[in-house]
């Protein structure tokens, strides 16, 4: 009974280091599917779209956070192709 308790005891201090490595490791994997899929620096479809960056227009915000630009604002600087 000693050798049970003892063990059940050093898994509950193991909880918390389980959990903030399963949340660490599933925040990354949902970053890079998020950068896999919706990134304009990839490209998935090379025949219908070989280049997704030149169909963007200047208010389409693709980085995951911009603290001081805002997107709203900005106007169109490279030429159309």
């Amino acid at each position: 009974i000693f050798h049970f308790s003892l063990s059940l005891s050093l898994f509950l201090q193991l909880v918390p280091l389980i959990g903030f490595i399963s949340v660490g490791l599933g925040s990354a994997v949902l970053y890079l599917l998020r950068l896999a899929l919706y990134s304009p620096d990839v490209s998935w479809d090379r025949k219908n779209n070989p280049e997704p960056w030149n169909k963007l227009s200047p208010t389409d915000q693709y980085k995951f956070l911009a603290v001081s630009t805002d997107y709203k604002n900005l106007k169109k600087d490279r030429p159309s192709f």
